[in-house]
């Protein structure tokens, strides 16, 4: 039986792996985001309820990764999130950790920064919300923004005052690029892996999207005036996702570039990522020492003394036998943990 859970796994494992390849953006090679990356490519997948399907076996496979990562506190896992408005980075956070524990995931939005970070250096407001070991870090816009927003709008660097910005800008972009990598590559080499995701959009589907926020009252909240501003400076922002992808994704922190004109498929493609990085760090549960063992038996026996009459001494343990059967007596919580640990709770298999 373990064996053949195995095999499953591992077939799982493949199958995210092959899907999510397209979106890798290999380390070394340029990056033409227009030509190289199509924002509405949907990997065959036939409409959105069959899309909905898909990520709910994603959700259901991270909350299990991610029980596991917590439990093993060795790794931690950072989730860089970069697009342009409107792109869907709320609606991504929100859908793809909708199964997880609130207590083992933290999102931090990064905005203009208060005089206090700019006083420090540019990462600093950055490394000070990093996650724990044993949990998942969301950065809703990250440090890249310091190479992409900072790039389009160069007045924001002499706010910094950073030392030989007067060599020119393009010396100053080249350096922030080795420092990011060389901080991303600190961040790996102690256990924390670092997950990038570009939600690619459209300039089409964003402007779709910014008329629905016009047009809905209930969504007028999420437009304003600077949102129109800056979508007059997009082919400066392409030009600076080119060039960050292809600087900027590494063996230990590669890029991944998600078609984001359909919402439900970027999120099939975010929960996919996710997965095969916490798949790729395999946490396991903590086994107990020979000492912890006696201690349970002991508990146990005790614990089992204080049932009332006519109860059961274990319930649990009961259920194996008596309990609602699912697999050859296996008890009926016993299979939803096996079928959570798969991906499904139907029991079928991926495919």
């Amino acid at each position: 039986m373990q064996a053949g859970r195995e095999r499953t796994s591992d077939e799982q494992a493949r199958r995210i792996a092959e899907f999510i390849a397209p979106l890798r953006v290999k380390p070394g090679a340029k990056v033409n985001l227009s030509k190289d990356f199509d924002p509405a490519h949907k990997a065959g997948i036939k409409n959105k309820a069959a899309g909905r399907e898909l990520l709910r076996v994603g959700v259901e496979l991270l909350a299990d990764y991610q029980r596991r990562l917590a439990a093993d506190g060795t790794h931690g896992v950072l989730v860089c999130l970069q697009a342009l408005d409107a792109g869907g980075k709320d609606g991504t956070i929100r859908h793809v950790m909708s199964g997880v524990n609130p207590q083992g995931v933290h999102v931090n939005n990064f905005r203009v920064p208060s005089a206090e970070e700019l006083g420090h250096d540019y990462l600093w407001r950055y490394a000070c919300r990093l996650p724990r070991r044993g949990e998942i870090g969301i950065f809703n816009r990250s440090h890249y923004e310091e190479v992409l927003v900072v790039r389009v709008h160069p007045e924001l660097l002499s706010r910094q005052r950073i030392p030989g910005a007067d060599e020119g800008e393009k010396a100053v972009w080249r350096r922030r690029f080795r420092e990011i990598n060389d901080w991303e590559r600190y961040l790996a080499d102690n256990g924390f892996k670092v997950v990038k995701l570009f939600l690619n959009l459209s300039k089409e589907e964003q402007r779709a999207r910014f008329l629905r926020r016009i047009d809905v009252p209930e969504r007028n909240w999420k437009f304003s005036a600077a949102d129109a501003r800056e979508r007059t400076f997009w082919d400066s922002y392409q030009a600076a996702f080119s060039e960050m992808l292809a600087a900027t994704s590494t063996p230990w922190a590669p890029w991944y570039v998600v078609p984001a004109d359909r919402k439900w498929f970027a999120r099939i493609c975010a929960a996919a990522v996710l997965a095969d990085t916490l798949i790729g760090i395999d946490p396991r549960y903590p086994e107990i020492g020979d000492k912890s063992r006696r201690e349970l038996a002991r508990e146990k026996v005790l614990l089992e003394s204080e049932a009332p009459d006519g109860a059961a001494p274990d319930p649990y343990e009961a259920s194996v036998t008596t309990g609602p059967k699912g697999r050859k007596g296996e008890p009926k919580g016993r299979k939803n943990e096996r079928r959570a640990r798969h991906g499904r709770s139907d029991g079928r298999r991926h495919r």
